[in-house]
């Protein structure tokens, strides 16, 4: 079975509830939704944050986030940003100037890609989160060079660096898949793709149902997807 050493390597980090791709946005009201009224508004850590996007996903969720987004100066994305209605702070990609378990959640959309120490960031993510605190989002495995990225990743090789940081991975999920990225960029960027990333791909569907026909529960079809991923969804906690 494809992945078969995939799926025994990471066990019951393979979800076994549904096979559908998801996107790293789902962990906002995941995470974060349902909170008591007399419960302190949770504080969010976008790293990564780009022009500051998130923050509007997050105020969708709980009006009262504390919302911080934290960057490196020299990206495109913080170089075009021009929202002004949260904070922002920049840093050196390495060591995050905030106090220890200042977070309830790091949330990181396609960032780690890009990041050029990620061993010394995954340590720092560590340290900033509260015990039981969570790092949420996705990164790129089987996708072309975009945006100065540096290495993609295989979710067993995120699964070894964020447990050396001492945190513990709860899920990997497929997000869309590697033939589908690859034909977007060699055609152009063109804007019907977008649909890929909120509707299960032609490849993914194709997978779904030889899948299907061959009564393979889902978490063996989240595990050929995984290996077949352009990008994945990651979900860890602070124990």
């Amino acid at each position: 079975m494809l992945g078969d050493d995939l799926g025994e390597l990471l066990g019951d980090r393979i979800p076994r509830d549904h096979s559908r791709p998801v996107l790293a946005d789902s962990y906002a009201a995941r995470l974060l939704g349902g909170r008591a009224v007399e419960a302190s508004p949770p504080r969010v850590l976008d790293l990564g944050c780009g022009a500051g996007d998130s923050l509007d996903l997050f105020r969708s969720v709980d009006p009262e986030v504390a919302w911080v987004g934290a960057d490196v100066e020299d990206s495109a994305e913080v170089a075009g940003r021009t929202r002004a209605d949260a904070d922002f702070v920049t840093f050196d990609g390495r060591r995050l100037p905030f106090e220890d378990a200042e977070f309830d959640l790091v949330y990181c959309k396609q960032v780690l890609e890009h990041v050029e120490h990620p061993r010394d960031l995954m340590a720092a993510v560590a340290r900033v989160l509260r015990p039981g605190g969570h790092l949420a989002g996705s990164t790129s495995q089987l996708e072309a060079f975009h945006s100065r990225s540096t290495l993609n990743w295989t979710p067993f090789g995120f699964t070894r660096l964020a447990e050396d940081a001492d945190l513990e991975v709860v899920e990997l999920r497929p997000v869309i898949d590697g033939f589908t990225l690859v034909a977007w960029r060699a055609l152009g960027l063109p804007r019907f793709f977008h649909r890929w990333w909120a509707l299960e791909s032609p490849p993914y569907r194709a997978i779904e149902l030889a899948a299907r026909a061959a009564r393979l529960d889902a978490r063996t079809r989240n595990q050929i997807k995984l290996v077949l991923a352009g990008q994945f969804a990651f979900l860890a906690k602070r124990p």
